[in-house]
């Protein structure tokens, strides 16, 4: 069925509130994808193993079995 610009299909474009949401929720996506690159990047490349930079040392470990 031919429409008043030709045959063929002619959606509507989106409204503000549907265009605003959408770079937000593709722009929190990348932050997301940006920040867990930023962690677990070394790991995922093999850079660092996966048990490394914890936070806590081995020295911790041995200090509670010190105590016991």
């Amino acid at each position: 069925m031919a429409g008043p610009t030709g045959p063929g299909f002619h959606p509507h474009l989106p409204g503000f509130r549907h265009q605003f949401l959408a770079k937000a929720l593709g722009a929190s996506m990348w932050f997301f994808i940006f920040y867990r690159a930023r962690e677990d990047g070394p790991k995922l490349l093999g850079l660092r193993h996966p048990w490394e930079g914890h936070g806590h040392g081995h020295d911790a470990h041995a200090e509670h079995k010190e105590h016991h």
